[in-house]
C-alpha cells in the first residue's frame, strides 16, 4: 500500500476531517495549498470542465483526469467513480485495479444508473459493491458506497438506509447518500451502518463542526465548488459585455 493510500486509510480511523472536490488541475492545487488533507474528484465538475454534462465524460477522459490530478498533488485523491463505467462484476474489478495504477487513494460507486435513469435494486447493488470492495482491496483503496436515492428524486430515507447497511456490510469502507442533509437522519446513518461517514455539505445543512458532533468522518462538497467558480465567472463576464 502507498503512503498516500495509507494516509487516506488513517483519516478515516477516527475523527473529521473535509475533502473537497477540485474539477481541474489548477483547482486541485489551489485546494492543496490551502491545506485540505485529502481530496476528491467530482464528476460533474470534472463534466463542466469539459463543457458536457454529468454522465457523458468517457472513463479514458476520466483516467486522463485522474492522471494529471495525481501528478500535480502531493496528498491523498479519492475518485467519484460513478457506476465505473462497467455492468459485470469483472468489469468493475477491472476499473477499479485501472484507478488504482493511475495512483487513486480512493474511490467510490454509485447505484444510479444513467442509462436507465432509475436506480438500481438493492441485490444487484450489492453485488456490484461487492466486486469493487474485492478489487479495492487488492489495491489498498478506501472504497465507498453511494446510494444516490434522494439525487435521483426518490425521497426515501428508510430504502436509502436499508442499501447504506447492505453496503457496510458488502465490505465498503465508507457509505455515503449526497441528499441527506437532516441532523436525525444523518445519525442514524452513522449510527445503523457502523461505517465511516461521508455527507455532502449543502447551504442549508449542518456545518462541519455539527457533523463532526454526529460521528460523520468526513464531508465533501461536490460539484458545488466548481458551479460558484462557472457562475462567478459568469457573472464577471456578464459585466465585461454590458
Amino acid at each position: 500500500m502507498s503512503a498516500l493510500r495509507e494516509r487516506f486509510r488513517a483519516l478515516h480511523a477516527s475523527g473529521f476531517f473535509v475533502m473537497p472536490n477540485p474539477w481541474d488541475v489548477g483547482s486541485a492545487v489551489l485546494l492543496e495549498r490551502m491545506g485540505f488533507s485529502a481530496l476528491a474528484t467530482t464528476s460533474s465538475g470534472h463534466a463542466q470542465a469539459m463543457g458536457t454534462d454529468d454522465h457523458r465524460v468517457s472513463f479514458e477522459e476520466v483516467c486522463r483526469h485522474v492522471a494529471s490530478l495525481v501528478d500535480a498533488m502531493s496528498i491523498p485523491l479519492s475518485v467519484d467513480g460513478g457506476r465505473l463505467f462497467a455492468e459485470t462484476p469483472d468489469g468493475i474489478a477491472a476499473r477499479v485495479a485501472t484507478l488504482g495504477q493511475l495512483g487513486a487513494a480512493g474511490i467510490s460507486i454509485e447505484d444510479y444508473d444513467p442509462v436507465t435513469g432509475t436506480i438500481d435494486p438493492v441485490p444487484v447493488s450489492v453485488t456490484r459493491v461487492e466486486a469493487a470492495v474485492e478489487a479495492a482491496r487488492d489495491s489498498g483503496l478506501v472504497l465507498t458506497a453511494r446510494a444516490d436515492n434522494h439525487l435521483c428524486g426518490v425521497d426515501d430515507f428508510e430504502d436509502t438506509l436499508r442499501r447504506l447497511v447492505a453496503y457496510r456490510a458488502a465490505g465498503a469502507d465508507v457509505v455515503y447518500a449526497p441528499g441527506v442533509d437532516d441532523p436525525g437522519p444523518i445519525r442514524r446513518i452513522v449510527d445503523e451502518t457502523g461505517a465511516a461517514v461521508n455527507v455532502l455539505l449543502t447551504a442549508d445543512g449542518p456545518k462541519p463542526g455539527q457533523l463532526a458532533a454526529l460521528g460523520v468522518r468526513r464531508a465533501s462538497t461536490g460539484g458545488s465548488l466548481a458551479l460558484a467558480a462557472y457562475r462567478t465567472a459568469e457573472v464577471a463576464a456578464g459585466l465585461l459585455r454590458a
